[in-house]
C-alpha cells in the first residue's frame, strides 16, 4: 500500500513540476541573438543531465551487483541505462534541430556532437549485450562490466567542449565562477532539470517493476498438462471428392 502511495505522489510530482517547468519555459525572456530558438534549451540541457545521471547510475549499480550479486542492482543498471539511452537520443536530436539554424547544418563533426553520438551508440551496445545474453547470471555480470567501463564516455563527453574548442560553446553553468548566464534563465533551467530529474526516478522505478514481473515469467516453469500457445490449432483436414 505504501508503494503505490509513494508512485502516485511521485507520478503528481512529475505532472505537476514538469508543468510548471515548461510553463516557466514559454515566458522566460527569449535570448538577445536567438530568440525563441534558444528555448530549446530548457529541454536539451536536461536531457543531456539525464543521459549523465542515467549512465553515473548505471555505474554505480553495476559497481554494487560486481559486489553484493543482488538482482536488484542489476535491474536497476539496465533500467537507468534503457532511460539515459531514450534521453541521450533526444538531446541529439533537439541539438541537431537547434544546430540547423544557428550552424547552418543539421549534423557537424563537432567533438560535443560526436563523443555524445558515440555514446549514445556504446550504450546501444549495452542493451543489446543484455538481449543477447539468455542466462541471466552471465547476463548481469556481462553487463556489469560493461557498465563499469562504458561510463568513461561521460567525463570525455562533459569536457569535449573544453578540450577540443569548436563550435558547440563551452559549459555556462557547471564550470567555476559565477555561470555566465542570465539568472531569470537559469532558475527556469534549473526548474526543468529537477522535472526532468523526477521524470527519471519515475521512469527508472516503473522499469524495474516491469523487470521483476519480466523475471518472474522467464522463471515461470510450465506447468504440467498446462496447453502450449496454439495447441488448440489444429491442421486442416483434406477430403476427397
Amino acid at each position: 500500500m505504501s508503494r503505490i502511495l509513494f508512485g502516485r505522489r511521485l507520478t503528481t510530482a512529475v505532472s505537476v513540476v514538469l508543468s510548471t517547468g515548461l510553463v516557466a519555459a514559454m515566458l522566460a525572456p527569449p535570448d538577445r541573438v536567438q530568440g525563441n530558438l534558444q528555448r530549446l534549451m530548457y529541454i536539451h540541457v536536461p536531457a543531456a543531465w539525464l543521459a549523465y545521471l542515467s549512465f553515473a547510475v548505471t555505474l554505480g549499480s553495476s559497481i554494487a551487483w560486481l559486489w553484493r550479486r543482488q538482482a536488484r542492482y542489476d535491474r536497476a543498471a539496465a533500467a537507468s541505462a534503457e532511460v539515459g539511452v531514450f534521453f541521450t537520443g533526444l538531446a541529439i536530436a533537439l541539438g541537431s534541430i537547434w544546430g540547423k539554424p544557428t550552424w547552418g547544418v543539421w549534423w557537424t563533426w563537432d567533438p560535443r556532437v560526436v563523443t555524445t553520438a558515440v555514446m549514445f551508440f556504446v550504450y546501444l551496445g549495452y542493451l543489446a549485450l543484455r538481449r543477447a545474453t539468455l542466462d541471466p547470471t552471465a547476463r548481469a555480470r556481462r553487463s556489469a562490466v560493461f557498465g563499469v567501463v562504458a561510463f568513461v564516455q561521460v567525463p570525455i563527453v562533459h569536457m569535449s567542449v573544453v578540450w577540443w574548442r569548436a563550435l558547440h560553446q563551452p559549459p555556462t553553468v557547471l564550470k567555476p565562477g559565477d555561470p555566465s548566464i542570465d539568472h531569470v534563465m537559469l532558475a527556469t533551467l534549473l526548474l526543468n532539470v529537477l522535472a526532468f530529474t523526477l521524470l527519471y526516478l519515475l521512469l527508472v522505478r516503473a522499469r524495474m517493476r516491469l523487470a521483476v514481473v519480466e523475471e518472474e515469467l522467464e522463471q515461470a516453469p510450465l506447468g504440467e498438462g498446462q496447453e502450449l500457445a496454439g495447441s488448440a490449432v489444429l491442421a486442416p483436414r483434406l477430403e476427397r471428392s
